[in-house]
């Protein structure tokens, strides 16, 4: 069910658990949005937690061409930065890129370590997972799927360049500042 550009499925409520309420669904245990409201005819309806379409298609590369350069010819970078920014700081673009690099060139399929960086942003932003699954996805699309995540972060307004924590420290730096009541 298409609502308000979001993808957000339907689930049923029946009587009878927390509340009164308990949820039906035929899919997978999957967290249910806090989404529940009364519908015209006085039906309960909730839906599952919705996911957002990507900002930019898989075949965008040339929305950003630097970016497109360096993932075709050392997709090891764009893939640290990427890792950088969706583990939150907690490993180093170098780090994640010397990974990235030594799976390359163990395996030739970089892809068998990007694919899940792929899912861990989708959960992150509530992202859909499209065209396919994440792990077709980077199999069959390696650099246009981290080219794709790249721009995702950029236009969330991390700054690809600087780093986890000097966007923390630049984000901080332009929120208002709290007034406490004296």
């Amino acid at each position: 069910m298409e609502r308000s550009g979001h993808w957000c499925e339907p689930v049923a409520w029946k009587e009878g658990s927390e509340g009164g309420q308990a949820a039906i669904s035929a899919g997978s245990g999957e967290a249910l949005a806090a989404n529940k409201s009364l519908s015209s005819r006085g039906q309960l309806s909730a839906y599952r937690s919705c996911t957002l379409e990507w900002s930019t298609g898989l075949c965008g590369c040339c929305e950003d061409c630097s970016n497109c350069c360096v993932t075709c010819f050392c997709p090891c970078i764009t893939f640290g930065k990427i890792a950088e920014i969706v583990d939150r700081g907690s490993t180093s673009c170098a780090t994640s890129a010397f990974l990235y690099g030594l799976v390359m060139y163990l395996t030739g399929c970089g892809c068998l370590f990007s694919c899940s960086y792929r899912s861990k942003m989708r959960a992150q932003y509530s992202l859909r997972e499209s065209p396919c699954s994440d792990c077709c996805v980077h199999f069959c699309c390696e650099h246009l799927a981290l080219c794709q995540e790249y721009r995702e972060l950029k236009r969330r307004g991390f700054n690809m360049d600087i780093g986890w924590q000097a966007n923390m420290e630049r984000q901080a730096a332009t929120l208002p500042p709290q007034m406490h009541g004296g």
